[in-house]
């Protein structure tokens, strides 16, 4: 087998996620003799489309699955998708629009049966484009949130909590969507500072003299006029001297000449405007609970399009409330109410799915308690049973579960899982009981109180969130998982090992599944405790994706670059690898369209690594069986080793040990760009340079063998460290080291265990010490403009680090790989005339150039180095000088920075000697 001379991704991966998937090589089943590892894929919705976002999270997901899998672990990913209730009803209701019709045209069932004909049409896109990425997700497994099975899990855990008294039926003020015409819970709220008005507007007294004290108005201030039309009441503190002889009077509302209640509620902030305010407690929150204290009326002056209704004067019936808002000033002005107008900044609330402000309104609605299921899902957090990457995300989740409020979860959609609520409607013969609502997991027959069949389901749908909440245990089918054979996949499975999630859905999501898997857990773990219940052990955060500029990514903006056209243009290795490459733990990711350049020539330089392999293995002539193959502990084949070979052999297991330390904290970034710096510099640039001599030398047949036979062992190596994140391309090349069976698989190839005898830190340091030398030679060669061809001679003056003798082992790699001729040394004297020189770790290293050199080039050179050390040094003295940083920075960084100036001081030193041996 012969590898092309130029990488085709698409052709590469077209053809071995077709082999995976076939082959149901991404498939986990119950094996006693492995310990499981499981994610669940963040359900994305039906109607969604692949973004940045996306690919971040989900290569993050796939590269864990893929390592743990490699690990020995038995590792199941679940995929599915959100039913996404607002989102997917609103695209139906587009399409009916463009008919000319409505969902009330077709009514409810057809309505919601051809949502569902949209969905198999339309739906899903977004888990297609999962498989062009590579996403080994366990696809048999493949979840809806509608599912017969999942939508059984939503009856039974209302049934449940309803019946545990956490569930119930209120008047309340709820985040409405007048686009939508549903309620929202607080958290699909998305807040923003807005500046706009606030109005001065004065309201009559009733009885008020000036003698009295008071110039016969009650002044409030609002920054919405129009609601001033649901006022049942006026509001100041009980403690403001300035009201206190107004309390318990009443005043005028203008325009609609309602009296209202001067009333005292300590809520009242005195600083606020005058210190008055108006009270609506059908259409705000605050005033909501004024009203309860004090037993007011609750005036809805809105319909669900907040356009004005029949509870308020008839000129302002059917109006906008924004146009009401106008009509309401100008009647004001009129009167010569309107005191005044400020400019104010205040905090708007918008609909996260359709941008519409949002308004308070008073409706019947269906909530969750919160706090009792909130309390122990706080305790596995902060005790750490359940840990959070990055870790600071623990003092967001503790403010918000420390003040939570009850979670409204009824929604006025047809599309989704409809509440599970009967209502009796007979009337005549009905009895007091019948009034209360029928709460059954399957549809009631007939009322249990009076026997009557003529029942009315409730016509609200839950949160989507309310099924979501679920997917760690409703994924295997619970509860009816005994009845379909599925309860030792639950009990294998659960709970998950990790989450990876966006930040922003910390509220939405993470804390709700924490909630729901401490709550029925129990139910089939068979485990009362806290920690057997959990629904994940490890929560992962990912970055924000921004542009260069810091934006954050977004169609409107132009910024937000088509994943599957950066997949087509680059190929999807390099899409992964770029993003995880640019993506820290907890930092935001600065992305652009070119820095995929980054994979895409990380992915050709492997290829051509392993060209190379492949036609040294091809001419030397290994047997098929005899190609290399690494074994699981990584010891390799130690034969008829070199300097070079004990170094490559160190680094490799070094490398390994810090990958495998970084996956343990979930650096996946640091994975990257260890194993990138290794196979790029260590393998690619220095290792395979360093062989080509005994390849190519005249070393015996055997040793060529050997020395081919460690290289290929360790280049398969090595591809299975990269595999999880670069799935396709290490496959090729895998595949193509020795022969295979039909269905041997990289991904199912173990991950080699580091052999720390093989981690020599001397020997490194030593290499590294060559190639540094290696590097300065090749820099005087380009900027002195010697041609590659010409050898040249070197000459070193020794410090005290080395001696001659300690150097000799590395001449080889000097003549092979600087074209160094002759390496003599220098103890004491002046360095060789009119040479070109450098300073490698205190060691002077003086090229000749007599005939070849231009000696005010040399001098210009050494000048332009001259000046970027004492720049550097400079720094580093104004950063030591600076007392903030003495007394800030930690005592290893300060010392680090003065071993730099030490180090730099001394470089700077011999330059400026050499420069004045030219002079």
């Amino acid at each position: 087998m012969s590898l092309s001379k130029v990488y085709s991704p698409k052709e590469v991966e077209e053809k071995w996620y077709k082999h995976w998937e076939k082959n149901r090589l991404f498939h986990a089943k119950v094996n006693s003799k492995k310990k499981a590892y499981t994610i669940v894929i963040p359900p994305p919705n039906v109607t969604g489309m692949l973004h940045m976002g996306h690919i971040l999270n989900n290569t993050l997901q796939d590269a864990f699955i893929r390592y743990k899998r490699m690990m020995g672990f038995e590792a199941c990913w679940i995929p599915g998708m959100d039913h996404a209730g607002i989102a997917t009803q609103n695209v139906v209701e587009r399409e009916l629009m463009k008919e000319g019709k409505t969902r009330h045209d077709l009514g409810r069932e057809k309505f919601v049966e051809r949502v569902w004909q949209w969905k198999e049409e339309y739906g899903g896109v977004i888990i297609k484009q999962l498989r062009t990425l590579g996403a080994s997700c366990d696809w048999d497994r493949e979840k809806f949130t509608m599912d017969e099975t999942l939508s059984n899990a939503v009856k039974e855990v209302f049934v449940r909590l309803f019946e545990d008294g956490l569930i119930y039926r209120g008047k309340y003020i709820v985040n409405w969507c007048p686009k939508d015409h549903t309620a929202i819970s607080d958290d699909e709220v998305n807040y923003s500072e807005h500046t706009g008005k606030l109005y001065y507007i004065k309201y009559p007294i009733e009885d008020e003299t000036e003698s009295e004290g008071f110039i016969g108005y009650a002044t409030v201030a609002t920054t919405r006029p129009e609601t001033m039309l649901g006022d049942t009441a006026i509001a100041v503190n009980p403690d403001d001297k300035r009201y206190k002889h107004l309390i318990g009077r009443s005043a005028t509302l203008p325009l609609v000449d309602r009296q209202l209640e001067i009333i005292a509620d300590e809520f009242v902030d005195p600083a606020f405007g005058t210190g008055m305010v108006k009270v609506t407690p059908a259409h705000d929150p605050n005033d909501y609970w004024i009203g309860q204290r004090h037993g007011l009326q609750q005036l809805n002056i809105f319909d669900v399009s907040a356009t004005l209704n029949e509870n308020v004067p008839k000129r302002y019936r059917g109006l906008d409330r924004y146009e009401a808002r106008r009509r309401v000033l100008i009647d004001l002005e009129k009167q010569e109410l309107l005191l005044k107008v400020e400019d104010h900044t205040s905090s708007v609330g918008r609909c996260y799915r359709c941008d519409t402000v949002i308004e308070p309104y008073l409706s019947d609605q269906w909530f969750v308690k919160m706090k009792p299921l909130a309390e122990p899902a706080l305790d596995v957090v902060m005790n750490g049973t359940i840990k959070f990457y990055p870790e600071r995300w623990v003092k967001v989740y503790q403010h918000w579960m420390t003040n939570i409020r009850d979670w409204c979860i009824s929604r006025q959609l047809w599309w989704g899982h409809r509440i599970p609520v009967w209502y009796c409607n007979e009337d005549e013969k009905s009895l007091p009981e019948c009034n209360q609502p029928i709460v059954s997991r399957t549809t009631p027959k007939k009322c249990p109180h009076c026997g009557n069949k003529n029942l009315r389901q409730d016509e609200d749908v839950l949160d989507t969130w309310f099924s979501s909440w679920l997917w760690p245990f409703s994924v295997h089918d619970w509860p009816g998982h005994k009845k379909l054979g599925k309860s030792a996949d639950l009990k294998y499975f659960y709970p998950t090992d990790t989450l990876v999630t966006a930040p922003d859905i910390i509220f939405f999501w993470v804390a709700r599944m924490i909630m729901a898997g401490l709550k029925f857990g129990p139910s089939f773990t068979g485990r009362s405790k806290l920690k057997d219940n959990i629904p994940f052990k490890d929560v992962y955060f990912t970055s924000t994706i921004r542009d260069e500029k810091g934006r954050r990514m977004s169609k409107s903006l132009g910024n937000s670059p088509e994943p599957l056209d950066l997949i087509e243009e680059y190929g999807a290795d390099a899409v992964r690898f770029t993003t995880l490459y640019l993506a820290p733990i907890g930092q935001d990711v600065l992305y652009s369209k070119k820095k995929n350049e980054i994979g895409r020539n990380f992915a050709n330089k492997i290829w051509n690594a392993g060209r190379l392999l492949l036609m040294n293995r091809d001419q030397i002539g290994l047997a098929e069986t005899d190609r290399g193959e690494a074994t699981k502990k990584a010891y390799f084949n130690l034969s008829h080793l070199d300097l070079a070979d004990r170094w490559m052999l160190s680094r490799f297991h070094s490398i390994a040990l810090e990958i495998a330390s970084a996956l343990e904290q979930y650096e996946i970034n640091k994975v990257s760009k260890t194993i990138y710096e290794f196979f790029w510099h260590d393998y690619c640039d220095w290792y395979l340079e360093m062989i080509k001599s005994r390849l190519y030398g005249n070393e015996p047949e055997k040793v060529k063998q050997a020395v081919l036979r460690r290289a290929l062992d360790i280049f398969d190596a090595a591809l299975r460290l990269l595999h999880p994140l670069m799935p396709f391309v290490t496959e090729e090349l895998w595949q193509n080291i020795r022969k295979r069976r039909k269905l041997e698989t990289i991904m199912h190839a173990p991950l080699l265990t580091p052999n720390k005898k093989l981690v020599d830190r001397k020997v490194e340091e030593e290499m590294a010490f060559v190639q540094r030398v290696i590097e300065s030679l090749r820099n005087i060669r380009g900027e002195m403009g010697i041609a590659p061809s010409k050898e040249i001679s070197v000459v070193m003056k020794m410090g005290h680090a080395r001696t001659p003798e300690s150097l000799q082992p590395y001449q080889g790699y000097l003549e092979r790989l600087a074209r160094v001729a002759s390496l003599s040394f220098l103890s004491d004297g002046a360095r060789p005339k009119l040479s070109a020189s450098a300073v490698v770790e205190g060691e002077e290293l003086f090229v000749p150039l007599e005939g070849l050199i231009d000696i005010e080039r040399e001098k210009a050179r050494l000048k332009k180095e001259i000046d970027r050390v004492s720049d550097l040094v400079t720094g580093i003295r104004k950063k030591l000088g600076n007392r903030n940083f003495i007394a800030k920075a930690p005592p290893e960084v300060v010392d680090k920075e003065k071993e730099k100036l030490d180090n730099f001081g001394q470089t700077l030193e011999k330059l400026e000697k050499n420069y004045d041996a030219l002079t």
